[in-house]
């Protein structure tokens, strides 16, 4: 099956409530195999040198390079329309604990 065939093809989703309503994320870290790369999403507490792992996601290197890419054309899209975003300062180095 070609990239013509899968355009022409629609895929429903189901979306239950609680992935639906989504987390709130302020850092990410991103690791990465020869098979694939994990994102780690982490919610920093602004009160407190604390934070709580909100979503992991594992994904293969094409999705993931797919996944960069559909990234890059957003931000361009939004800074098109919103102006440049400007960078938050670098939180210290943060370690997971289990």
């Amino acid at each position: 099956m070609n990239r013509d065939d899968l355009k022409d093809k629609k895929i429903d989703i189901k979306v239950d409530e609680h992935i639906a309503v989504g987390q709130y994320s302020n850092l990410a870290a991103i690791r990465h195999s020869r098979e694939e790369f994990i994102f780690d999403f982490a919610f920093i507490f602004p009160d407190g040198p604390m934070g709580k792992l909100v979503s992991r996601l594992i994904l293969s290197p094409a999705h993931a390079k797919r996944f960069a890419e559909a990234l890059e054309g957003n931000i361009k899209r939004y800074e098109e329309m919103f102006g440049p975003i400007v960078p938050a300062d670098v939180p210290p180095g943060v370690g997971f604990i289990q």
